[in-house]
């Protein structure tokens, strides 16, 4: 049924407005993805604030095409400079860099930018097709199991973005879900921690936090590892794709489309995690795993298509549960709560076309990245080129207007520097960031859901062990504490120390 909705909200798309902002947010998108440190997560979160006052509609094109934009964008500066715009990119840069110097940058950022757009529209149509189960599926859901499953989200989030300890993580996402219930709890009206200031009565706003979590470490450290010598001589060639060899990885791409969407349904780990997975299973299954990190063509599309294919796979918990894929996904949670939305089980019953105008947005913006990112390719050598001494400051700029522009609030502001030193220095403890922002967007649900379970049930635990659902979310939380869930941490791992990487944060 959605997909039938979806191919007509893809016809009814095709006018001027709509198309304007399509290609516009989904090059500005690129651009972030391009350059170091401006990341997915950031250009959906300042958006945001730029499209506050629009129509929902215009917002949604606009945060669609900027999150799927980044997620692809950071391949070019992977393949060119070697330096990757996001940690999903790192997959990227082992081979595409290497058919770079080889005098290939050109075929490689044309196959690239034909799997990204190949491994959305995989992504989308997946979630087309798993969106009935799942609406249906959280219908079933009762406060018993939306405390479950926050509680796992958090969990699962903290275990698999941990570059050593899970606990790290886990105490990561704890203070998340304890920021979240600052303000007048919502049951039964009490003041908690606010300390007497007002501001905080009203709870932390999500923007600041993320704005704070994501740019100030990001913008910090490319300040303090300024490297004069990045840009370089950076040679294209031929933009032209090998449409026979595309052909000839249909497994490939079925298999990394696949890793995708699966890591992308998992609550808060993202693409970097799903490229890093798709890259090593691509390296297992091929005749020649030697030859990856040489400039095996293969190294390129497989972390492509599983990075792009994983935005369908966390729209599907976005939109049927209101928990986040993947850090960009929970600010475009954040995002359509802002225009009036309401994701989660009964999104389906109030806004009906909303699910297949989604599928129809990234459609679109899968055809837009292929237009954009082969075009803006000349561009992003010369953007590439712009010191980090520049553009840095004024990310800067843009994130305090962005803060202060939700309720023209200066007290927000200071949210977002007090919550960005508070990231960087988790970060520079090997604290990862992604937990505590998705205990933040979780814990409300976390917190009313449990009140609401032990009210019904007037105190008694063992109702949780009554329900089939609530028993396979107990399930899994357990197999989380006790590193059972933990093979694709180990995976990716194995992965990162035999093409010799270090380590990545999923901060996204």
């Amino acid at each position: 049924m959605y997909i039938f909705d979806m191919l007509h909200e893809i016809a009814g798309m095709l006018s001027p407005v709509p198309m304007l902002v399509m290609f516009a947010s989904t090059a500005l998108g690129i651009v972030f993805g391009v350059l170091p440190g401006l990341t997915a997560t950031l250009a959906v979160a300042l958006l945001s604030t730029i499209t506050f006052r629009l129509s929902q509609e215009t917002a949604l094109i606009a945060l669609i095409g900027a999150y799927v934009g980044a997620v692809y964008g950071a391949s070019q500066s992977a393949i060119l400079i070697g330096i990757p715009g996001t940690s999903a990119a790192a997959a990227t840069v082992r081979d595409g860099h290497r058919l770079a110097k080889q005098g290939r940058g050109g075929e490689a950022i044309a196959n690239a930018t034909f799997a990204s757009m190949i491994g959305t529209i995989f992504g989308l149509v997946v979630m087309m097709l798993v969106m009935p189960l799942m609406v249906r599926l959280a219908l079933q859901f009762t406060s018993i199991e939306f405390f479950l499953l926050a509680l796992f989200g958090v969990l699962i989030c903290g275990s698999l973005t941990s570059e050593d300890m899970a606990a790290k993580g886990w105490i990561a996402g704890i203070l998340g879900l304890l920021v979240s219930t600052v303000g007048i709890e919502t049951i039964q009206g009490y003041n908690r921690f606010t300390f007497g200031v007002p501001e905080l009565m009203g709870g932390i706003e999500f923007v600041p936090v993320i704005l704070g979590a994501f740019a100030i470490p990001q913008i910090v450290r490319g300040l303090r590892d300024l490297d004069p010598q990045t840009a370089g001589r950076l040679e294209i060639g031929k933009l032209l794709p090998d449409f026979g060899f595309l052909r000839r990885c249909k497994a490939l791409i079925a298999r990394s489309g696949l890793i995708g969407v699966g890591i992308g349904s998992i609550p808060g780990v993202g693409e970097d995690i799903a490229a890093w997975a798709s890259y090593d299973a691509a390296k297992r299954a091929d005749d020649d795993p030697d030859s990856f990190g040489q400039g095996n063509m293969r190294g390129v599309i497989a972390p492509e298509v599983a990075a792009n294919s994983c935005i369908g796979g966390a729209i599907i918990p976005v939109l049927t549960l209101a928990v986040p894929g993947s850090p960009p996904a929970a600010m475009l949670l954040g995002a359509m709560w802002l225009h009036g939305l309401r994701p989660g089980p009964m999104l389906a019953s109030e806004n009906p076309e909303i699910i297949a105008q989604i599928g129809a947005y990234l459609f679109w913006g899968a055809i837009a990245i292929c237009v954009c990112g082969l075009i803006l390719v000349r561009l992003t050598v010369l953007a590439l080129r712009v010191p980090a001494s520049i553009f840095l400051p004024m990310v800067a700029v843009v994130s305090v207007l962005g803060s202060y522009a939700l309720g023209l609030n200066t007290f927000n502001v200071m949210l977002m520097f007090a919550f960005g030193a508070v990231a960087y220095l988790l970060e520079e403890m090997k604290y990862p960031v992604a937990p505590l922002v998705i205990g933040l967007i979780l814990g409300n649900m976390a917190d009313v859901g449990l009140r609401r379970a032990l009210l019904t049930t007037q105190g008694d635990v063992l109702a949780f062990l009554e329900r089939p659902v609530a028993l396979v979310f107990l399930g899994l939380i357990l197999l989380s504490l006790f590193g059972r869930a933990g093979w694709l941490k180990g995976l990716i791992g194995a992965g990162r120390r035999r093409i010799g990487m270090r380590p990545r944060s999923s901060g996204k």
